[in-house]
């Protein structure tokens, strides 16, 4: 049987390097490990981390297809994040002029959920993993 440890990283191609950067960092909240321009593809390479894991690798390519993202299309659905409260968590969205989807709870679990976008329409969602009230 393959033992697998854990997910290593996510890798995400940006048509909008720098936007998707300060999206990652600035508003979600990433941390910037490394950064590199590799002449060869024309192309920058960002490792991130969130709560000191390295989780994501944002890419820049030129002239990247862009890729389905609605209505749902075969493939990865959507990149989740668990926050504590969800509430605040879409707040703090709003005063980055990121719009979220109304609030749906989960059928199988009763946690609250939301999803929103970044930059190039990736869909991301915020899944309550406290009470709600910062416990």
């Amino acid at each position: 049987m393959l033992n697998l440890n854990r997910i290593h990283h996510i890798a995400i191609i940006a048509s909008d390097y720098l936007k998707s950067r300060h999206f990652y960092c600035e508003v979600l909240g990433f941390q910037l490990l490394n950064e590199t321009y590799r002449v060869e593809r024309q192309s920058w390479k960002a490792d991130l981390a969130l709560c000191g894991e390295y989780v994501i690798e944002l890419f820049s390519f030129p002239n990247a297809p862009p890729r389905m993202s609605y209505p749902e299309a075969c493939g990865l659905r959507h990149l989740a994040f668990a926050v504590e409260n969800l509430e605040q968590a879409i707040a703090f969205l709003k005063t980055h002029h990121v719009e979220c989807e109304p609030i749906r709870i989960d059928s199988i679990t009763d946690k609250a959920f939301t999803f929103f976008s970044d930059p190039d329409g990736l869909p991301l969602e915020f899944y309550q993993d406290g009470t709600g009230d910062g416990e």
